[in-house]
């Protein structure tokens, strides 16, 4: 091989250079900056967050009344909760909420969401369907109550359809049923504004060519739609969760009584730790805290799993 061909190929050979931008003062000014800026919301984090939680997590060994010194239980309080058919309910209330009025909720959201994205007056409509969302949730759970009480607006319509005896919705036997139907009047407007800001992002072409191509609405929705807002659903999905494991004032406001919690039967693990704490005679704080552990991990599997399932390429357009 000739000098001038060494000469040649002996750049392809050379590893190469880190880039100057990683030394310049610009970027020793960031790094610099990082640790001033992320400190005072890094602090407000461990005081408020995470020395709570780790204070919780004390005090679910222990058997504690509030005052006084703590009695170290161990796992006591939480054999406790998986023995109590109390707290079984209330953790199968819970898993209801969650899956059902989820389901529910987001189907809802789906198609109000395909039937506004071409109407006229959509922004007016998702005003007013965003609406209960503004409105304090022990407002709304009064108001729900109204409805469907004995002479409320509900069973005047059935009435006046020709339902003589309409079903006692304030009952025990309907009222977690009235609940859930609550819960989906409330979140659903909330959960379609945000789908449909992802859906306004969406190509119009898109939808043009799918007319070209005579594709159904169903097709539409399945091939273009869902497809381009996944990773937005994914973060629906995961705010759901989060909301509905702690969801606690629609319930007590609207099925407890001045002064007194609602039944059992409607409980779930939100409402069951407030009981633990403070309804009963003695206050037991360390199952109220076991309680709020137990929430924590099934917020924290749901978040792991459906960032799994909803895992995957980011998708350009």
């Amino acid at each position: 091989m000739t000098a001038t061909a060494v000469r040649e190929t002996e750049p392809a050979q050379r590893q190469p250079a880190a880039p100057a931008a990683q030394s310049s003062p610009l970027a020793r000014g960031r790094k610099r900056l990082f640790w001033p800026f992320i400190a005072p919301a890094l602090v407000l984090y461990v005081v408020f967050y995470i020395l709570p939680t780790l204070a919780t997590a004390w005090i679910s060994l222990n058997k504690w009344a509030g005052a006084g010194p703590m009695e170290f239980a161990g796992l006591d309080n939480y054999r406790r909760l998986l023995l109590d058919p109390v707290f079984q309910g209330s953790f199968a209330n819970t898993l209801t909420i969650l899956f059902a009025v989820g389901g529910a909720t987001f189907a809802l959201s789906f198609l109000l969401t395909m039937i506004l994205r071409d109407m006229a007056g959509r922004k007016a409509v998702r005003a007013i369907i965003f609406f209960p969302n503004i409105i304090s949730g022990i407002v709304l759970s009064i108001l729900w109550g109204f409805l469907f009480q004995a002479e409320g607006v509900v069973n005047q319509a059935l009435r006046a359809f020709g339902m003589d005896n309409p079903p006692n919705w304030l009952g025990t036997e309907n009222l977690f049923s009235v609940i859930m139907i609550g819960l989906v009047w409330v979140q659903t407007g909330f959960f379609t504004t945000i789908l449909m800001a992802a859906v306004d992002r969406i190509p119009k072409d898109l939808y043009e060519v799918c007319d070209l191509e005579g594709a159904n609405a169903w097709q539409r929705f399945r091939h273009v739609t869902l497809p381009l807002m996944w990773d937005v659903v994914g973060v629906c999905a995961v705010l759901w969760s989060i909301s509905a494991i702690k969801i606690f004032e629609f319930i007590y406001a609207f099925a407890g009584a001045a002064g007194q919690l609602p039944p059992t039967k409607v409980w779930n693990t939100a409402l069951y730790a407030y009981a633990e704490a403070f309804a009963s005679g003695v206050p037991k704080y360390g199952s109220a805290a076991a309680t709020g552990m137990v929430m924590l991990a099934l917020v924290g599997v749901l978040v792991v799993l459906l960032r799994r399932m909803f895992r995957r390429d980011t998708v350009q357009f």
